[in-house]
Order: C-alpha cells, then sequence, then structure tokens
C-alpha cells in the first residue's frame, strides 16, 4: 500500500511541474510582490500547495496508529471524586495520563468529549493539580491569567471557589488579534457556564479584571492559587514568560499553588523559537525557570520530562490539525506539546 501511494503521488507531482520547473521556480520565489502573477506561476503556486496538502495527508494516514491501539485507552467516569497522587510532578503531557480514568471525570465534569487533545490535557492538569493540592473547596481564592473562554473560572467556582479571572484589556492590539480566534475574554459573560454554575451563583463568585500578563497590577495579592492555560508562551519572549511566573506567585499568600501549562519543544535543547508571538520552551529553559523560582524560596514539583512511548507519544499532527488525536504537533518546525509546572509558595 505504502509502494503504491508513493509511487502514485510522485507520478503526480512530475506530470504536473516536471516541464516547467526549471524555468518558472526561480521566478516564483523571487518576483517583487508587486509583479502580476503569469498564468504559468498561478498554476505552479497552487500545484504546490495542493501536493503540500498531499504529502501531509499521506504521511498522516502512513504515521497514524490504527485507533484500537489507543482509542480503547479511554475510561469511564469514576462515580466518585478522583483520587490524589495523580500529578505529584510538573509533567510532559503523555498518553498515559489520558488513558486514566481522572481524565475523562475532569472532562465529564467541564462538559467536553474525551478526545485524545493536549488542550484538554491541560484543563485536567490543573483542575486535578489545584485538586489534589486541595484548593479545589469553597472559601478558596483563585486567580486566573488569560483566560480567554476557557472553562475553568466556572468550574472552580462551581465548586466554592472565589475567582478572579483575567484576560488583555479589550483595547489591546493583541486582544483585537486573540479575539479573532475567539480565545479572548472581554467581560465576565465570555467565561460563564450555565451547564456548570447558574448565572446567579456565577456572578456572585466570580469577578473579571483585564490584566496584561507583562504587567500583574500590585493589588492582585492573597490568593489561594493562581492558574493559566497555554499562556505565558505568548508574551514576546521565553524571558518574558519566566519573569511572569515568578511574578505570579507574588499573588500567592504563603502556601499558595501557582499552575501553569505552556508550549514546549520536544525536539531539541538547543535549537528553539524566541522573541516572537508565540516562544518554544526547552526542557533547559524550565530547568532554568525551576531554579530561579527554588532560589526565592519557593517549591518547584519534580520536573518529569519522560516524553512517553505509547502510540500517542509518537504521533505527530501536521496542519491543517486533525485535532483527535492531537498530543504532539509539528509547530514552526518542531515538535512540539504541552508542558505543566506546579510551584508552591
Amino acid at each position: 500500500m505504502f509502494d503504491y501511494l508513493l509511487r502514485g503521488f510522485w507520478q503526480r507531482v512530475a506530470r504536473s511541474i516536471a516541464s516547467q520547473v526549471t524555468a518558472e521556480i526561480p521566478k516564483v520565489f523571487s518576483r517583487p510582490a508587486e509583479e502580476p502573477v503569469t498564468p504559468t506561476t498561478a498554476y505552479l503556486l497552487q500545484a504546490f500547495e495542493a501536493h503540500q496538502r498531499e504529502m501531509r495527508s499521506l504521511i498522516r494516514h502512513l504515521s497514524l496508529p490504527a485507533k484500537e491501539l489507543w482509542w480503547q485507552g479511554v475510561q469511564a467516569m469514576p462515580e466518585t471524586l478522583p483520587p490524589f497522587g495523580v500529578f505529584d510532578q510538573s509533567t510532559i503531557c503523555r498518553q498515559e495520563h489520558l488513558d486514566r480514568p481522572v481524565y475523562t471525570y475532569w472532562l465529564n465534569r467541564i462538559g467536553l468529549g474525551p478526545e485524545y487533545h493536549r488542550k484538554n490535557w491541560e484543563h485536567v492538569f490543573i483542575s486535578q493539580a489545584l485538586f489534589e493540592r486541595k484548593m479545589l473547596a469553597p472559601g478558596r481564592r483563585g486567580l486566573g491569567f488569560a483566560v480567554g473562554q476557557e472553562p475553568l473560572a466556572a468550574l472552580f467556582a462551581s465548586m466554592g471557589c472565589q475567582i478572579v479571572a483575567t484576560d488583555l484589556p479589550a483595547d489591546s492590539s493583541r486582544a483585537t488579534d486573540w479575539s479573532k480566534s475567539c480565545e479572548h475574554a472581554a467581560n465576565k459573560a465570555n467565561i460563564a457556564r450555565q451547564s456548570l454554575l447558574a448565572m446567579e451563583e456565577f456572578d456572585r463568585l466570580v469577578d473579571f479584571r483585564p490584566v496584561d500578563m507583562n504587567d500583574i497590577p500590585p493589588d492582585l495579592t492573597d490568593f489561594d492559587f493562581c492558574w493559566s492555560a497555554c499562556a505565558f508562551e505568548h508574551l514576546g519572549s521565553i524571558e518574558a514568560g519566566m519573569r511572569f511566573v515568578e511574578r505570579s506567585i507574588g499573588c500567592l499568600k504563603p502556601g499558595g499553588i501557582a499552575v501553569h501549562t505552556t508550549e514546549f519543544n520536544l525536539s531539541s535543547n538547543t535549537d528553539t523559537v524566541d522573541n516572537q508571538d508565540t516562544v518554544l520552551y526547552r526542557r533547559r529553559d524550565m530547568e532554568e525557570l525551576a531554579d530561579r523560582l527554588r532560589s526565592r524560596g519557593f517549591k518547584v514539583a519534580q520536573l518529569d520530562f519522560d516524553p512517553g512511548s505509547l502510540p500517542m507519544d509518537r504521533y505527530v499532527d501536521l496542519p491543517p490539525y486533525c485535532n483527535n488525536p492531537h498530543l504532539r504537533l509539528a509547530l514552526m518546525g518542531y515538535v512540539a506539546t504541552s508542558f505543566g509546572l506546579i510551584v508552591q509558595r
């Protein structure tokens, strides 16, 4: 099957561009932006994009393990509260975490389906890490950063917590970009979830404030816990994200818990993406961050960099992403996933 698909693919490539590629490809990539596109160049660009899509589809088809090798791992929601000790370490997202009943437990509470998706894993990791540390209880105060339209503020309020949810000021240019993908909260209504909590109770327990993570207001203090889900990699640089994590601990009471997730570079501990809208943290970056936090007297849960060895730990989703499964993805030339960090003040 592989030989047939590969042979047919390259035959189509050869037939469509062989007679023109030598003369036209240099023109495609060197022409000024304002120069009109000739019919031949337009055809080549369309053909190239089509072949890119075919190659992605071919690679995905050949690399995705048979569903019975991984989907059977999703287990039914347990009838009781989840156990402690599931996330006693800061860790990379792995399939083994999604194969535990606790994963389905939290997705059911949130109202999400049991997909193998790293964003779902982040919601579960944050919820379970806080639950294990007895933070999700009546009277606890929580602070959420860059909450977007995620369900965690409503979930934690439904468990009795008083929440201050924050996101970028609506007039920020970055907020405009996030709004286009429905990932920005301009007000409290954007994070309400009536399936989790009646509006009257939601209004009583949840407040909303516009906050830039690069400039946390000094009055945001005395919280029992804080969290962010894949946000601090969008602050402009690796260093800016580290500074945010350090400052977020200052919002907590002594003994308070911070749980943050971020983009993690599985491909390299040397090369990465920095000083861009999205950065990728390497192992050495997370180790440096942990050292900085510990030097200030904070307790960092042991860093677990085991990437896992199950089928979904080896499968890399390619753009345009299929989203289930989606634990590993090709991102800006690297293989990336999510990393969860747990810190106690």
